[in-house]
């Protein structure tokens, strides 16, 4: 089949306008050895066709047999579980659950023990501790002093452009006042 054969049946397919005899025509050539380049996902997807049309139909009687089959289940009276009951089954066992582990989480849970039977090797190993942590802090806010010089110096420079403003609105209310006067 030449690509422009192939192109137009394509095109009609994807349209929906092709007719059962082009599909099948479609299903076989893909099927075969002679698919060219650039077809890979026609390809993919008329192989899975010719494999599902492999699969037989369900006999004449198969809606008839499934709906006696139902019938027969719900006359044979066997109880079926409805849902309010189900839910409240599996909320009551789901409920006995948390209150088990729970227990058994609180009821192994054991105390803290001192790991030092010696109270002034405690203490040196609390001092150690604090030293070390303080050591750390002390070295940590170091190098946050530049950022402190940095908020001095620019408030500084605020107040003293504040100052500035004042004496201009201060200038400012004397012209008006003379102003006024005239």
């Amino acid at each position: 089949m030449k690509r422009e054969e192939l192109d137009k049946l394509l095109e009609k397919y994807y349209k929906g306008k092709s007719t059962g005899e082009e599909q099948n025509l479609l299903i076989s050539f893909f099927k075969g050895p002679d698919v060219p380049e650039g077809y890979e996902a026609e390809k993919a997807v008329f192989s899975y066709f010719a494999a599902s049309s492999d699969l037989p139909d369900p006999s004449a009687d198969f809606e008839a047999r499934i709906l006696s089959r139902i019938d027969e289940y719900e006359k044979s009276g066997k109880p079926v579980m409805s849902g309010n009951l189900a839910m409240l089954i599996m909320s009551t066992a789901a409920g006995l659950l948390i209150m088990v582990g729970s227990y058994f989480y609180f009821s192994n849970k054991n105390e803290p023990q001192d790991t030092f039977t010696n109270p002034e090797i405690a203490y040196a190993e609390t001092m150690k501790i604090l030293m070390d942590v303080s050591y750390r802090l002390n070295k940590g806010t170091k190098s946050l002093e530049p950022v402190g010089i940095i908020n001095s110096v620019k408030s500084k420079n605020i107040d003293k452009n504040l100052k500035n403003l004042e004496y201009i609105q201060t200038a400012i209310d004397l012209t008006r006042v003379s102003v006024d006067k005239k």
